[in-house]
């Protein structure tokens, strides 16, 4: 079957339809015959008598659509053959005014699941699971409709109330979208990875987990993970009422796939050998306990033991309060290891800033670099705007820690997008001796 007919149908039937139907509203009545509504839809389903379609999934189709309007249409007849309907909702201009705009909104819904499904990108098209999906939407839709009419208490004006389908049909597709935090725009999730994150509308940059962003920035076939089996052992046995520490440690490793906040390794990059930590927000939001320290003080020191220049990715909330002053010493000695590295081997240390990057983070080792780079956007702060009200009682200005904000007051070297941050990292570790191994394979 052809994607070019079936595309043809939805694109066109929902314009014909629209069309067809909102004319047919001030006309139709309880008196209109069953047969000229299926008859009327019958005549705006397309012809798919093409030499290159499949003729049997064009009638399995075309039957699917004429189910779900039949049966509509007969949900809404039994409603009013019902001893127990209000027979002034059948009786009004404005009640079949709504039966009509729910079928055009059931026959919406029912094109969108097709949608989604091409968009998916398969060819081998199910056509149990599109009938499926149509005849389900129809029957949903009939259901919350007739049960979101309601009449007044003196029988003649009709009230509608807002249906929750909508809520639910949002939540049914959520698995092919992500919407922006910026401009509330929808990117379809199969090609967001291949676009960065970047909302296409709005150019907002989105969050990236560890693993992508290790993706972005490693030379594939290169990235040697360090210290995986590293976990936390609840040093200071830290408990809630409703879940212990560990407890949450163990949910935060399932719904990741990561030990803790960050992940360390070494790599290549544009075929220069690199140090590089990334930390992960989705994991506790990306706070620093003493996993995170201990990760990124090795990743230090074997970077200065094999003189490599060293990347770390921040993304965090700050130190990790479960963990009490252990989290908090991580500043020092991580700031310790750095200063080694830094000052007494002459190396060269990139901070990368990306939204949010705030609290003990920021009070360290993510300003502690030899050249610092922000991403768009991002939020950068030592203390959020809602701990500076609350502390100060003074309102924060908006956009004062917004990355754009704290450039032009010299607080950092550079905004780099991510489409050119790769070459953008290679130019600067160049400039700095770090050469290629193989010279021509810069990219």
């Amino acid at each position: 079957m052809e994607k070019r007919w079936l595309n043809s149908m939805l694109s066109n039937g929902e314009l014909e339809y629209r069309c067809r139907l909102s004319k047919s509203i001030n006309s139709l009545g309880p008196s209109e015959s069953e047969g000229s509504i299926i008859n009327n839809m019958n005549n705006n389903i397309p012809s798919h008598s093409d030499s290159d379609n499949d003729p049997s999934f064009a009638s399995e189709l075309e039957s699917a659509f004429y189910s779900f309007w039949n049966s509509t249409y007969q949900n809404l007849i039994s409603q009013s053959d019902d001893s127990h309907y209000d027979r002034s909702m059948s009786d009004t201009k404005y009640s079949w005014n709504n039966h009509i705009n729910s079928c055009i909104d059931s026959y919406l819904g029912a094109q969108s699941c097709i949608d989604s499904y091409i968009l998916s990108g398969s060819d081998n098209y199910s056509y149990s699971y599109i009938y499926s999906s149509i005849c389900s939407q129809g029957g949903n839709n009939s259901e919350s409709e007739s049960s979101s009419i309601r009449t007044s208490t003196d029988g003649s004006d009709l009230t509608r109330t807002e249906s929750s389908n909508d809520l639910d049909v949002t939540q049914k597709y959520k698995h092919l979208w992500v919407q922006c935090e910026n401009c509330y725009g929808l990117n379809y999730k199969k090609l967001f990875k291949s676009k960065m994150n970047i909302c296409e509308q709005c150019g907002y940059h989105l969050k990236m987990s560890s693993s992508d962003r290790i993706e972005l920035s490693i030379d594939p076939g290169t990235w040697d993970p360090m210290d995986e089996d590293m976990v936390s052992l609840d040093p200071i046995e830290f408990h809630l009422e409703e879940e212990s520490y560990k407890d949450r440690i163990d949910s935060y490793q399932r719904k990741t796939g990561l030990t803790d906040a960050i992940q360390t390794g070494t790599g290549k990059l544009n075929d220069i050998p690199v140090a590089i930590g990334v930390m992960d927000f989705q994991f506790m939001g990306g706070s620093m306990g003493s996993v995170v320290g201990e990760k990124i003080t090795r990743l230090i020191e074997y970077a200065t033991n094999q003189f490599l220049p060293l990347i770390l990715v921040c993304a965090s909330g700050g130190a990790r309060m479960q963990e009490g002053s252990l989290s908090l010493m991580q500043m020092a000695k991580i700031s310790s290891a750095l200063y080694d590295y830094q000052s007494n081997k002459k190396l060269f240390y990139v901070a990368i800033l990306t939204s949010p990057t705030t609290g003990g983070v920021t009070a360290s080792f993510g300003m502690l670099g030899d050249i610092i780079i922000a991403e768009p956007d991002a939020y950068i702060a030592f203390a959020g705007k809602r701990v500076i009200e609350q502390t100060l009682n003074k309102t924060v200005p908006e956009g004062s820690q917004a990355a754009e904000y704290l450039f032009d007051k010299g607080l950092f070297d550079l905004i780099v997008p991510r489409n050119p941050l790769k070459g953008v990292l290679s130019e600067l570790f160049q400039l700095h001796a770090f050469v290629p191994s193989n010279q021509n394979s810069i990219k």
